[in-house]
């Protein structure tokens, strides 16, 4: 442990962040696991909700996540390109 008073609080917040990280990391993981399982059932209306929330979560995450912000961020173009092909195909 850290003997500076200084020190002390970056690693409370390193820790801070690292718990916030994780979480949004899960959130995001969770989600994007509910959209694949409605792609495989193969419901429309049900993928379209999942994906939504899928964004949303991603976006948010992205905000605020610290680090991997950008990452995530850079991910949703991605994904909807995805989906998109996805929802074009099976019409």
């Amino acid at each position: 442990m850290a003997n500076i008073k200084s020190a002390v609080k970056r690693a409370k917040q390193a820790d801070a962040s690292h718990k916030r990280n994780k979480a949004g990391k899960s959130r995001v993981l969770t989600a994007r696991k509910k959209v694949l399982a409605a792609i495989e059932s193969g419901n429309k209306d049900e993928a379209t909700k999942a994906f939504s929330a899928y964004t949303s979560v991603l976006d948010k995450t992205a905000k605020k996540a610290s680090s991997r912000g950008t990452t995530l961020a850079a991910r949703n173009p991605a994904w909807r390109l995805v989906f998109q092909s996805w929802v074009n195909s099976s019409l």
